[in-house]
């Protein structure tokens, strides 16, 4: 109920309290051109995920790669780290950062319904890669509570939201654009030490959120079109935000 409260009181005072000041004042991309590369697919951009992916993939049959996520499970057990669920919540902070970025004046490369329109396409993919693979391949999680540990969903939440922050700011200021991944590295290990994933499910799960978000902006000139195509409309996207145990609904208004 926490986290459903949070992305319910973020998502009205983004959706409603921000829209005229952020369309006003935003920096305008002329987006119409889409010239910028992040807009086009690059076989550069698939070298990280993709590895991680198969780093991932290949943990699930190598004897070397299953001893390496027993050993660290050991290691986990025998110092007993403190089980914490500030990992529920740091997987959407770099995504705050980008709308907090905004609000103390430093804009980024689009505007708020460009942005949420990104961030809430980034999510879709990423719950299309992770919900059916956790179903799928049906690996048991260290904890024995289930058997949906691969890939680490909480993972791939940050990474994208961390790769979406930079994204957003690389052209701004390298620093705050690298300012998410440190965030959503935190958020992987943590998963561990909570022995809820395996070291395969975490590396995996950050390439299918850096994934998600390369897509996302790949496709933005494609979906952008259509939503200019409904601008009469109030409400023109909704957007599903889940989690194994959690579900929060994102929105974008036109007004």
């Amino acid at each position: 109920m926490k986290l459903l409260t949070i992305i319910a009181l973020t998502c009205s005072n983004i959706c409603f309290g921000q829209v005229k000041s952020d369309s006003a004042e935003v920096k305008k991309l002329d987006v119409e051109n889409y010239g910028d590369s992040v807009y086009k697919a690059s076989y550069k951009k698939l070298i990280i995920p993709t590895v991680f992916i198969g780093f991932g993939v290949v943990s699930l049959s190598s004897d070397a790669l299953k001893n390496l996520n027993s050993s660290t499970k050991y290691e986990i057990g025998e110092h007993q780290p403190k089980h914490i669920t500030l990992d529920n919540y740091t997987q959407y902070l770099p995504a705050a950062m980008v709308y907090g970025y905004n609000l103390a004046g430093i804009k980024g490369k689009h505007n708020l319904k460009e942005r949420t329109i990104i961030y809430g396409t980034s999510q879709l993919i990423s719950a299309a890669f992770v919900l059916p693979l956790k179903h799928l391949v049906k690996e048991e999680r260290p904890d024995g509570t289930n058997h949906l540990s691969f890939p680490s969903g909480h993972t791939a939440t940050a990474f994208s939201s961390a790769h979406f922050l930079f994204r957003e700011y690389q052209d701004e200021n390298i620093w705050i654009a690298l300012s998410g991944y440190p965030i959503a590295l935190f958020t992987g290990i943590y998963r561990t030490l909570n022995d809820k994933h395996w070291v395969g499910d975490v590396v995996a799960g950050a390439g299918f959120g850096i994934l998600s978000t390369e897509i996302a902006y790949w496709i933005f000139p494609i979906v952008n079109k259509i939503f200019k195509n409904n601008e009469s409309k109030g409400v023109t996207f909704i957007y599903p935000v889940i989690q194994s145990k959690s579900v929060g609904l994102g929105l974008v208004l036109n007004l």
